[in-house]
């Protein structure tokens, strides 16, 4: 059926690769050679035009209209015959593209990354040549800096400041001393000096300066703690666990005296893998040790406990932390993008006027001289003066922003764009960390016929306390016999166990499968590392912290601990736990496997030291251990009540190991741990043969709680018409239940739950379902979203835009980044991303508005960001107040600057036209400069400071929020209004002096430059909305400067008739008829036609 479905997806270049070869293949006439070829993409050619129909409404077309496909093989005749035509023009055109690509890659050749083989402390052996270890920030050179102009001298000086703080940051980071160990000892080096190949040393809470492999360190257990924060903006501790060959040498010294190497991968993005092997030569075998990511060093990360010693492998460029550093695109906001249109269409109408005067001047002479001439007599009609006055304005804004005491906290990282946040539509968002709190707490144990909740926790303690029998049998049996034991477990299964050895079973596998490490500060007075190490740690539970790369594990910790099983110390081969009889069992670590994103689930392989019992612990999502557990009737049920819940799941599971089956998978994995080629894969092979028929043990529940104010603040975005959509990896069902418990989907709305699809039919009838809903609410899983993202993109597009409210769940961050690009294109609309994680950089960047919350999760997203705030609820008074206020006052004081430079370039038309068209300035020298600076530059700045509704009416009613993505503060609309007021004035300013004026032209000048002064003035009185002090003081102070000026303007000005009466009522007169009729219009218009917050404000 859905092989026949009539499609219309977007058409793939792999389709049309084939129809150019089945119409080459036919163009080649009949052959054995031609003809297998022809058919088969005759074949691929006839499925791939079954998708060239509209996509129906509903599936009552599907059979029915098949005419169409008869047309097919025609069409295809048709192109066989032009073959021959095509497959000249192809290869003429694929020779020219090839020499041009040719051409483009000896200009612009990049040097290839390599694998390496890098000798310890001989940096001289290397046979290529690598970058230097220099950090470069600076985003200019000398050639690409000065090209800048001197029309935008502020933005330059503030570019040119920033560009100075990130030079003497990178020359502060560069210069930074480090010891490197050489043969003769130690030596310092700068950071910037260091090459692959040396053995660096780092200290505590020292930065790393190059990526490294870890070959030793000053902590008896061969580990350290780093943190990498900086990096992936994790502020968990990662355990990194030092080469064992190179930790077991004597002293620090050996490393010279051995001769080894280390291969490592050639450079790659990705900071959660590595591969390599360390190779020692001189030791017989020689020894050959498998290097992973616990084993590096990544540049940029903080050593957190002990000493390291490590051998660089990668420098500068090559180095992790600076591959992932993507150049983020410089985003412009949409009101700058509306005032380039308009400055276009002035410099249209600069052009257009220069060309009239020219031709009423009859072409007289050299014409183009004239021309020329008018075009810099005219050219204040470009307001050269906007982008200084608009980038102080936001200068304004952003400091206006980070002072406003009710969202404290909040950072204006990008202070280009404040006017985007009064412009949004969609707002994308994260759940974890940003909509809930990202704290952890434990709230249910499921144990398939037994659930325990926050109120029954005391009864697990009760269990804990008395001994398990059925433990105890067992272990007493396992020191007679090994063997009997464990076949009586392999069959427990089958037999009902008792709640309470349930119960231990549970708890203890909870507290021992996890990567959680439990942190002891140091006491007071303690001196020196090792000393803390050993006697002198502290073990009480108070000085007790716990460390761990996931918020979800310590909570699971810190529950078994309330119960009674404490996790009390952990290194890398053991794991000691104290009961709550205060006895310390310790369990030998023999295989940790960690948590990925691919596998979902992470293990671990232990041995019991009293009883010498191999057990195999595992935890994951629901989806990757229900095929991995036994068979039973219950997880998915009560997996999906959890969720309902808004309770984030994990199912714990365990098996049991013989010694043999241990050992036989032990030599596998270490030889799969070796593999230089396809190493995951082989690696993940091996671990999936021991994840089978594992028993289920139990399914946890944790509660990720909300943050405050969520609803309200969902609410008031909702109200003021931003369409918000949820994007997480986390499951569906929760996804779902946060989704209605933040009221984001309201309880009465209905939701659509975007079933899973894997092929175009599926996509296809699961969309004509969905358009038939109305109203309601869309949940989508990621892998839905690909399939159809591939082919319909363009009607999901549209079907999903008109959703109240959207949730994607089960989504990776580059599949954020898409949605958000994918609402630019499709509705170009202003797009807002929110998230606090490392996760949802690209999402912020991808948008045209960023906020990060600076969360558990770290401060990368909150440092990546364009705005960064402390609660998600700060986001209502961040859009409504501050982003209404900013767009409001940009629009007024763009075409205020547009108005003024409009008026002067009138007058100077009328002057020019009444004097026979001479290319003649009206104003020159001081008063063309004072003009555009000290007379008005103050004024027209105070519109900064205009507030058309009080912040608390903006809070009060969202609904005004919507007028402003109509853009209706700034259009063709108004800028044609104040086009015509600048005509009016302009022209009543310079005729009414030419009318006025008796004797001397001198005087024209006089009354007509005073009354614009006063004019341009009264015209800012016109515009502002609310009066600051601030604003008054500007437009007296402006006034004062003209008038004390008027005694030193001697050489343009007739000082002896400046002082009459005379002067002073003409100018009066003529400044009142020039903006009387403004204010009546406006008066009049405020009555008749009132905008809508005057409503809310009388």
């Amino acid at each position: 059926m859905a092989d026949q479905i009539p499609l219309y997806p977007v058409r793939s270049a792999a389709a049309a690769a084939h129809r150019k070869r089945a119409a080459y293949y036919s163009a080649a006439g009949p052959g054995s050679g031609a003809e297998w070829p022809s058919s088969r993409y005759q074949l691929e050619d006839e499925s791939a035009h079954l998708d060239e129909m509209p996509l129906m409404m509903s599936e009552e077309g599907f059979e029915n209209d098949e005419s169409d496909y008869h047309t097919l093989p025609r069409a295809r005749t048709a192109r066989r015959r032009r073959g021959l035509e095509r497959f000249v023009c192809g290869g003429w055109k694929l020779l020219c593209t090839s020499c041009c690509d040719w051409l483009v890659n000896i200009c612009q050749r990049k040097r290839e990354l390599k694998a390496r083989t890098v000798w310890l402390g001989c940096p001289e052996k290397c046979e290529e040549k690598h970058p230097r270890n220099s950090i470069k920030n600076q985003k200019y050179n000398i050639f690409t800096f000065i090209p800048g102009g001197f029309v935008l001298a502020v933005t330059i000086m503030r570019e040119a400041i920033d560009e100075f703080r990130r030079f003497q940051r990178d020359k502060e980071v560069n210069s930074q001393l480090y010891s490197k160990l050489t043969v003769r000892g130690k030596v310092q080096v700068k950071s910037s000096d260091i090459q692959v190949g040396d053995l660096i040393i780092v200290e505590k809470n020292q930065r790393i300066p190059s990526d490294m492999v870890f070959l030793r360190t000053s902590e008896k257990a061969g580990s350290c703690f780093i943190r990498t924060d900086q990096l992936d903006g994790e502020t968990d501790w990662k355990l990194k666990v030092a080469v064992s060959c190179t930790q077991r040498l004597p002293a620090l010294g050996d490393l010279f005296s051995i001769s080894a190497y280390v291969y490592a991968q050639k450079p790659q993005l990705d900071i959660h893998s590595f591969e390599g092997t360390f190779t020692r030569e001189d030791s017989d075998p020689p020894i050959h040790e498998s290097l992973s990511i616990e084993n590096t060093l990544w540049a940029n990360t903080i050593v957190a406990s002990g000493t390291v010693i490590g051998v660089v492998i990668y420098t500068g460029k090559e180095t992790r932390s600076v591959m992932n550093t993507s150049n983020p695109k410089n985003k412009v906001g949409l009101l700058d993008l509306e005032l380039n249109q308009l400055t276009k269409a002035l410099f249209v109408a600069l052009v257009a006027l220069s060309v009239v005067m020219v031709t009423l001047q009859g072409f007289v002479g050299p014409w183009y001289r004239s021309l020329f001439r008018f075009l810099l007599l005219f050219s204040y009609i470009i307001p050269i003066s906007l982008r200084v006055n608009l980038d102080m304005g936001k200068a304004a804004y952003g400091w206006m922003i980070m002072k406003d005491e009710s969202i404290p906290g909040t950072v204006v990282r990008t202070s280009t764009i404040p006017e985007e946040l009064g412009r949004l539509v969609y707002l994308l968002t994260d759940k974890t960390g940003t909509l809930t709190q990202n704290e952890m707490v434990f709230k249910r144990l499921h144990l398939g016929t037994v659930s325990y909740g926050a109120d029954t926790m005391d009864e697990i303690q009760g269990h804990l306390r008395n001994p398990c029998p059925q433990t105890q049998s067992q272990a007493g049996g396992n020191n007679a016999s090994s063997t009997p034991p464990r076949k009586a477990q392999s069959s427990a299964p089958k037999v009902r166990k008792s709640v309470s050895s349930r119960v231990h079973e549970a708890v203890k596998a909870i507290a021992l499968c996890h990567n959680v490490s439990p942190v002891y500060e140091s006491r007071a007075g303690v001196g020196g590392e090792a000393e803390y190490a050993e006697a002198d740690q502290d073990f009480s539970d108070g000085n007790r912290t716990y460390q761990a790369a996931s918020p979800d594990e310590v909570a699971l910790v810190q529950w078994t601990e309330s119960v009674g099983l404490t996790l009390v110390s952990r290194d890398l081969g053991s794991v000691q736990l104290r009961t709550p009889s205060g006895q310390i069992q310790t369990y030998c670590i023999l295989q940790m496997f960690p948590f990925t994103s691919e596998s979902k689930r992470m293990g671990v392989i232990v041995r019991d030291e009293s009883t010498a019992e191999i057990t195999f612990y595992m935890k994951g999502a629901d989806v990757a251990m229900s095929s991995i557990v036994q068979y039973n009737d219950w997880l998915e049920e009560e997996c999906g009540n959890m969720a309902r819940e808004g309770l984030r799941t994990l199912v714990v599971a365990k098996r049991a190991l013989t010694e043999e089956q241990y050992q036989d998978f032990e030599s596998r994995y270490s030889q799969a741990k070796l593999s230089i080629h396809d190493r995951a894969l082989k690696v993940a092979a091996v671990v999936e043969s021991l994840e089978r028929q594992m028993e289920l043990l139990c399914l946890t529940g944790v509660e990720d709680r909300l943050q405050a104010d969520v609803r309200p603040t969902l609410e008031l975005l909702r109200n003021a018409g931003i369409k918000i959509w949820m994007l997480t990896g986390d499951k569906l069902e929760t996804a779902t239940c946060i989704a209605k418990s933040s009221h984001l989907v309201s309880r009465t709305q209905d939701i659509h739950i975007f079933r899973p699809v894997t092929n175009r039919g599926e996509a296809h009838l699961e969309l004509n379902a969905f358009r038939r809903k109305h109203d309601c609410a869309l949940v989508i899983s990621g892998d839905s979203l690909e399939v159809c993202l591939k082919y319909y993109e363009h009607e999901l597009a549209e079907l999903a835009c008109q959703c109240p409210a959207v949730v994607c769940c089960r989504c990776s961050p580059t599949q954020k980044a898409r949605i958000a690009k994918l609402l630019q294109h499709h509705t170009g609309k202003r797009t807002c991303a929110v998230g606090d994680g490392g996760n949802d950089v690209s999402m912020i960047q991808a948008a045209d508005c960023g906020i990060g919350i600076e969360g558990k999760e770290g401060r990368q997203a909150s440092l990546a960001a364009d705005f960064s705030v402390t609660q998600f609820r700060h986001i209502g008074r961040l859009l409504m107040v501050h982003g209404r206020s900013s767009y409001k006052r940009s629009a007024a004081l763009g075409q205020f600057v547009m108005h003024r430079g409009l008026i002067i370039s009138t007058m100077q038309a009328v002057f020019s036209s009444v004097f026979y068209f001479a290319s003649v300035p009206l104003y020159q020298g001081f008063l063309m400069v004072g003009y555009a600076t000290i007379y008005t530059m103050f004024p027209v700045f105070s519109l900064v400071l205009d507030q058309d509704v009080k912040p608390e009416t903006a809070m009060l009613y969202p609904e005004l929020y919507k007028d402003l993505t109509k853009g209706r503060s700034l259009s063709f609309k108004t800028f044609l209004v104040w086009v015509l007021i600048s005509i009016y004035q302009g022209g009543i300013l310079m005729y009414g002096a030419l009318l006025l004026f008796e004797s001397e032209f001198v005087h024209v000048l006089a009354i007509s430059f005073t009354a614009l002064i006063l004019t341009e003035l009264l015209m800012v009185a016109l515009t502002i909305r609310t009066w600051h002090w601030l604003m008054a003081v500007a437009e007296v102070l402006s006034l004062g400067c003209y008038v004390a000026s008027l005694a030193f303007l001697n050489e343009y000005f007739d000082v002896a008739f400046i002082t009459t009466v005379t002067f002073v009522w003409k100018v009066s007169a003529i400044t009142m008829v020039s903006c009387l009729p403004l204010y009546v219009l406006k008066y009049l218009k405020r009555k008749l036609s009132p905008p809508s917050y005057t409503k809310l404000t009388s």
